[in-house]
């Protein structure tokens, strides 16, 4: 179902040490996606790495990946275009377990 919109929970943790994608957990019930950035909150630059590190690791422009709801919160609702709800769950799976890809690894290779 490539080229569809799908919808991801993201749990972010700004001003990190370094920006990464560090698997899915349960919050609440809920499968999140956790990720951190080393930027802060002020001014939206929390947000703007998580859409630049999420893109990158997809492989999909910036422009295709949209916080929907959760802008303020650490809890986000963040849509991608482009890729199937498969390729984002085994992307992150992989990432969880230290078992990336070449194609994750390129991905995030410079981030």
């Amino acid at each position: 179902m490539a080229g569809g919109l799908t919808r991801i929970t993201v749990r972010l943790t700004p001003r990190a040490g370094r920006d990464a994608i560090d698997g899915w957990a349960e919050d609440g019930g809920q499968r999140v996606l956790r990720v951190r950035v080393a930027a802060p909150p002020a001014d939206g630059r929390a947000n703007e790495a998580l859409v630049r590190l999420l893109a990158k690791a997809l492989g999909v422009a910036p422009s295709h990946v949209c916080i929907a709801a959760g802008a303020q919160a650490r809890t986000k609702v963040v849509e991608v275009e482009g890729v199937s709800e498969g390729e984002v769950y085994s992307l992150a799976a992989g990432q969880a377990h230290g078992e990336r890809g070449a194609a994750a690894d390129a991905a995030l290779d410079g981030y």
